[in-house]
């Protein structure tokens, strides 16, 4: 499908520059309230945001654009993606809006859209309201214009909600963990639900200003949550990025443990318990070849979809599997959620810690990662991917690689990135044909 203003993952770009305007938020929130307008009831959607100063200018902008055409509008304030997901049905309500523009930076922002169930919108779903943004809006009567209201108790709710994901027989008592909320959307309810468990805390990335999300910290900018693992002693380290939908995860030894291995840690944990449903465990083409074989020497079968958490949950759905997720950090769990929750994920891994009674260093690496490069490539414009100097040194390096590893390449669907991946028992070799690639794409981009 050809979108023209929806990527992998809503709507995003850079801040009043088009499509990520207060005028394109306005009618998002027309189109979208006249689309989730089904039934005679009287109809609702809650709102969340994450830190960016932006916020505030979106927030008003779809609030405007949701009343304008006889929608009800519930703001949470500040709340992680996932939170926003689970209010959405817990409120019963129509659809959900987030506001994040995830791990980019503050100048960026971005909408994205739930439906009732708490799921992210579907291709056609998303294809109405692309064709609804451009038109001109039915207006409600002025006796139907919707009403605005915050409600104050969304954090606890939510804190409420992650900690029933936790076993009740456990408990994080003893446990020293660093936590890095980003300067982002779970800078209270992240520490909050941790200490209320037990824990011994240290927060990093937890005093918002509206410019500072995700700078030099959070899960894309892991430096300062490891030294401070290793400087304090701490028994684990836990990163989320800017609106907590991520997880990244260090040992004590402040060593890097990436979404593969958490991923593996909580399939095999539910396996052991009984509780893995559809005998797989659900990727994506960008996961390391070490995960499927790891999942093969269990029993499991991995399954690998498109790059996008989106994409990854349809698999799960149409597959019966209730553990997948991303390299990066998304972590779905559908048996808790309907989208990725970085939160839960880590009390599934603490879960597991607790459990196992080891250092983290012992559980989390699961599985011997074969060497693996990634590479991007900004570009001003067009399509490098098409070009034919691009298409040949493509078809090079997968033949140079097609003995003993792969390689993907792809546009990312938030930013304007070639993304140049490749892995194989050779690291020289890797390294050498993404260059290859990476080169020609220079060339055009």
């Amino acid at each position: 499908m050809n979108r023209q203003y929806f990527g992998t993952d809503g709507i995003r770009g850079r801040t009043n520059a088009e499509p990520m305007t207060a005028r394109m938020a306005l009618k998002v929130g027309q189109a979208a309230g006249a689309h989730f307008q089904r039934g005679d009831h009287r109809h609702r959607v809650v709102i969340g945001k994450d830190t960016r100063l932006s916020g505030y200018m979106m927030e008003s902008a779809l609030v405007a654009g949701f009343t304008s055409v006889g929608m009800d509008v519930v703001l949470l304030g500040p709340m992680p993606t996932p939170a926003v997901a689970m209010l959405t049905t817990s409120m019963r309500a129509d659809m959900g809006v987030m506001i994040s523009a995830s791990h980019n930076p503050f100048e960026d922002n971005g909408i994205k859209l739930f439906g009732p169930d708490g799921y992210k919108l579907s291709d056609k779903d998303e294809a109405a309201i692309e064709a609804l943004i451009d038109k001109e809006p039915v207006l409600a009567d002025s006796t139907h214009i919707g009403r605005a209201k915050r409600i104050d108790d969304a954090i606890g709710r939510y804190v409420h909600f992650a900690k029933s994901t936790f076993p009740d027989r456990l408990r994080l008592d003893g446990l020293k963990i660093v936590v890095d909320c980003a300067n982002g959307a779970a800078y209270k309810a992240a520490p909050l639900a941790l200490w209320e468990l037990g824990a011994d805390l240290i927060t990093i990335g937890v005093e918002p200003d509206g410019t500072n999300i995700n700078k030099d910290v959070g899960s894309t900018a892991t430096d300062t949550m490891r030294e401070t693992v290793v400087a304090s002693g701490a028994d684990i380290g836990l990163a989320l990025d800017g609106d907590a939908d991520r997880l990244i995860v260090c040992d004590e030894k402040g060593e890097l443990i990436d979404g593969d291995q958490l991923m593996a840690l909580i399939a095999l944990s539910k396996k052991s318990r009984e509780e893995l449903t559809g005998g797989a465990l659900v990727a994506t083409v960008m996961s390391n070849l070490g995960l499927e074989r790891h999942m093969a020497a269990n029993g499991l079968e991995l399954k690998r979809a498109k790059v996008g958490d989106r994409y990854v949950l349809e698999m799960m759905r149409e597959s019966g599997c209730n553990v997948g997720g991303e390299q990066s950090g998304h972590i779905i769990l559908t048996d808790h959620a309907t989208t990725g929750d970085g939160l839960v994920a880590g009390l599934q891994v603490l879960a597991a810690m607790v459990d196992a009674d080891k250092p983290a260093s012992d559980i989390l690496n699961q599985f011997e990662t074969i060497p693996q490069l990634l590479k991007n490539v900004r570009y001003a414009g067009g399509d490098p991917l098409a070009d034919a100097r691009v298409q040949q040194a493509i078809k090079e390096a997968e033949a140079a690689l097609a003995s003993d590893g792969r390689m993907v390449i792809r546009k990312s669907g938030t930013e304007p990135l070639v993304r140049v991946m490749a892995e194989g028992e050779d690291a020289a070799k890797v390294e050498q044909w993404v260059d290859h690639v990476v080169a020609a794409v220079k060339e055009v981009a």
